[in-house]
């Protein structure tokens, strides 16, 4: 996370004037022009202070839903009537939509998730009580400044997650705060003060509450931060919580040459590694690869008459693992599949020569239609972190990969033969050249051609290829 701007209160002040959106400002002005106060609340003032721009706006106010409609409809403002019961109306200006909420207090919350009742207040102040953390807990206007009455500027400052009010009511009310708190944690570069942190891991169990989509879409985040060693060191609790497939991870001895750490351990240090070997940029496929490559490790355990340990077919079912996981919490399906094709091939045997990139392409489409070449630079990447998170002994095998980079950009720039449809020739030619009716028979002279190619046996030339399947 960047550093802070320096400024005095003034000049921030000043500052977040300037740069607050001419779309949010219109909202604002049309609201207080009516005599209704407003104020811009959560992130976009979160953000605004850590220099970071923003288009994501929202706006609370004094006026109830209704007059605000009202108000915003007689300003030339489109308005959706998107969450009434929650005092929430969506205001569209230049196509960009600004969520205008009253000042509201809740209620008990007996499902740990949505207030039992919603009722509305006259003070900001009161708003912000019943918001999560401290760096959210933040209002501004343009003109009145900045309103931090619960310290959020300085929990930025000092990169600290801190609950607003009693930590512990703040998770009982939403058991979804715990992910969330990691989450800002991660992205904001924070530590979780002790007393939110306690709550924290008493709270963690509750997640069971929670739908299993809206869990995925907080781990999503978590993971997005390039931040996931961390949690797993730090946040463990609660991310085995949120992920029981994790908790058999902690502390297994893998009682094998090839590692000086337990599963767990390990799991940070590919996490970190892929961050590394992506440039900070891996794809959502890489980073839930990475987090779950060795899910399946505890499970598919077995020790030989020397005491050392085996993991025979744990990249095959850790891909399993992976697409229950995944499914269950409702991530893209194509997400998915290419993070199963990644753990599934994680310990494929590659070497710089083309047959052997050509067969790790071929490996990757079959499990991943369409994704085989971005997948396959990731793939080398997942392979080198977990190279690196190994015994000492075994991480230079991420530099010997870089000779199968420069293969696979080599064979790519060559055009690879890696699907039937790379053959030089097609379904027609195999009618002609071999006189057989159209039926399954096509598509095995195909695959049998396919294979010879892939094999360095037969060039992907087509007079080569006519001129076997006539013989």
């Amino acid at each position: 996370m960047k550093n802070l701007p320096r400024e005095t209160t003034g000049a921030l002040e000043a500052r977040l004037a300037r740069e607050l959106p001419g779309y949010a400002r219109r909202v604002l002005d049309a609201l207080e022009d009516a005599g209704h106060e407003a104020w811009v609340v959560g992130g976009w003032v979160r953000d605004a202070l850590l220099g970071v721009s923003g288009h994501d706006v929202d706006v609370t106010t004094r006026a109830p839903w209704p007059e605000a409609a009202r108000v915003l409809r007689a300003a030339n403002i489109t308005v959706h009537e998107t969450g009434t019961a929650h005092g929430t109306v969506t205001a569209v200006v230049d196509g960009m939509t600004v969520e205008t909420t009253t000042y509201r207090v809740e209620g008990g919350y007996s499902d740990r998730r949505h207030p039992d009742e919603v009722r509305f207040v006259d003070d900001v102040r009161a708003d912000l009580a019943r918001r999560d953390f401290t760096v959210n807990a933040m209002a501004f206007h343009p003109a009145r400044g900045l309103l931090d009455p619960y310290g959020g500027r300085a929990d930025l400052v000092a990169r600290v997650i801190r609950a607003v009010g009693s930590p512990r009511r703040r998770f009982e009310e939403d058991a979804l705060r715990v992910l969330r708190a990691v989450r800002f944690a991660c992205r904001l570069d924070a530590t979780i003060e002790p007393a939110t942190q306690e709550a924290l891991v008493a709270c963690a169990g509750e997640l069971a509450d929670i739908a299993q989509e809206r869990i995925g879409q907080e781990l999503d985040g978590i993971l997005a931060t390039g931040r996931a060693a961390w949690a797993l060191r730090h946040e463990f609790a609660v991310l085995e919580a949120a992920l029981p497939e994790l908790a058999p991870l902690a502390g297994f001895d893998q009682r094998s040459p090839y590692h000086a750490y337990d599963v767990l351990e390990h799991t940070a240090r590919v996490c970190a590694g892929a961050e590394e070997f992506a440039g900070g940029l891996p794809t959502r496929a890489l980073r839930w690869a990475a987090l779950l490559h060795d899910v399946a490790k505890p499970a598919c355990w077995s020790v030989d008459d020397s005491g050392r340990g085996h993991f025979f077919d744990h990249p095959r079912q850790g891909a399993r693992t992976l697409r229950a996981v995944m499914g269950r919490m409702a991530l893209p399906t194509e997400v998915t599949r290419a993070a199963a094709a990644l753990v599934e091939l994680h310990d494929l045997p590659v070497s710089a020569t083309s047959v052997s990139v050509r067969s790790m392409l071929a490996e990757l489409e079959r499990r991943a239609p369409g994704q085989a070449r971005p997948l396959a630079f990731a793939l080398l990447d997942l392979k080198r972190a977990d190279a690196v998170a190994k015994a000492p002994a075994f991480r230079s095998y991420a530099t010997e990969l870089d000779e199968v980079g420069a293969a696979l950009r080599s064979a790519l720039a060559a055009g690879p033969v890696y699907r039937v449809r790379d053959l030089a020739v097609g379904g027609e030619d195999v009618l002609r050249a071999c006189g057989i009716e159209p039926g399954p028979g096509v598509g095995m002279v195909l695959e049998q051609l396919f294979a010879a190619v892939m094999a360095g046996e037969l060039p992907n030339d087509r007079a080569t290829l006519l001129a076997q399947m006539r013989w």
